[in-house]
């Protein structure tokens, strides 16, 4: 589920409610603080979002775990992200500036990870359309008034992730990303003594690299051959999936389930990410019913019917009512051990 857990963040700082006010990217000579070190290819741009932005809590839905070679945040709340643009790949750098995001971008994308900063961060969100109805969600949106859906316009960057979640604990997934990321993709352009000693960045394969992955490297990673599967099935016809990122919601998910492999609890997850789609439920998931069931009607073994039903006044803004949930820490205690983790990569 996207953003299930809060990240360690500051509390959100207000800015006045003004039209967005941002500046085209410009060489680094223009914004450089004394005695900063950049490569001489970055492009920096500030850009003022028209209300409290938290920017750890709105891209947490990106990092794939603890080391996710494709996501960091520094100790000073900044945040690092490597991704391949339609341009290539990118390195994009954020920090909050007190009330205005600073960005610095290297690479081949770094102009188009620039152009899309306002909308990566939620820009066309619209969280004032929200109405709580339950008193839960309602005290969690005043806690987090930082909180906007992020958009990347990115298909592939969260649907192969979210593939190798599919049926095994998250720790399992994120070894595979992990692995399959530092072995495959490539090292993030930027300044190399940050990017490389500190963060071990690196940006994901594209999709003619997966395609070539040894079988027995899925088998090493802990994928099985159903979701190893299914990622090459997706990756032959990437350009089509990354159509889905200016689509509809509901064309956009059955763009991707055309793909077999690919199912509604994929597919949510997915375009919650790319789309930024506030009614993208995620159904199919092991705990997030009995979530709902627990926050909203005390019953810690709804189903996924029970969960929709409990949605249902949220039509249109399911997903971040079901982030707010998340966020309010109201989870059911544990009754039973985690699900027991698989080690393929042993047989």
């Amino acid at each position: 589920m996207a953003g299930r857990f809060a990240p360690r963040s500051a509390p959100s700082r207000s800015v006045p409610r003004q039209a967005a006010a941002d500046e085209a990217p410009q060489a680094p000579e223009a914004q450089q603080e004394p005695g900063a070190q950049q490569a001489p290819e970055a492009l920096t741009r500030e850009w003022t979002p028209s209300g409290p932005l938290d920017l750890r809590l709105v891209l947490a839905p990106l990092r794939r775990g603890p080391a996710d070679p494709t996501f960091r945040i520094d100790r000073d709340g900044s945040v690092w992200r490597a991704t391949r643009t339609p341009a290539g790949p990118g390195t994009l750098h954020l920090t909050d500036r007190g009330g205005r995001i600073g960005a610095t971008a290297w690479g081949p994308g770094a102009s188009w990870l620039l152009d899309r900063l306002p909308t990566l961060l939620g820009a066309e969100d619209e969280p004032e359309a929200f109405r709580p109805r339950h008193r839960l969600i309602a005290v969690a949106q005043h806690r987090r008034p930082g909180l906007r859906l992020l958009r990347t316009g990115l298909v592939l960057e969260s649907l192969i992730p979210s593939i190798l979640e599919q049926k095994v604990t998250t720790d399992e997934a994120y070894r595979a990303w992990r692995l399959l990321v530092r072995s495959y993709g490539t090292p993030a352009p930027g300044p190399a003594a940050t990017l490389f000693t500190t963060h071990g960045l690196h940006v994901m394969p594209d999709p003619r690299t997966w395609s070539l992955i040894p079988s027995w490297e899925w088998h090493r990673a802990g994928v099985d051959a159903k979701r190893s599967a299914t990622i090459l099935r997706a990756v032959r016809v990437a350009r089509r999936l990354e159509e889905a990122a200016t689509m509809p919601l509901p064309e956009a998910t059955a763009r991707l389930e055309l793909i077999p492999g690919i199912g509604p609890w994929t597919s949510a997850e997915t375009l919650q990410r790319a789309n930024g789609a506030a009614d993208a439920v995620t159904v199919g998931d092991l705990h997030l019913p009995g979530i709902i069931g627990h926050a909203l009607a005390g019953n810690r073994n709804a189903d996924d019917e029970e969960m929709l039903h409990l949605l249902a006044p949220y039509e249109g803004q399911r997903h971040r009512a079901t982030r707010l949930i998340l966020l309010s820490g109201h989870t059911p205690p544990r009754r039973a051990p985690r699900m027991t983790r698989g080690d393929i990569a042993r047989l």
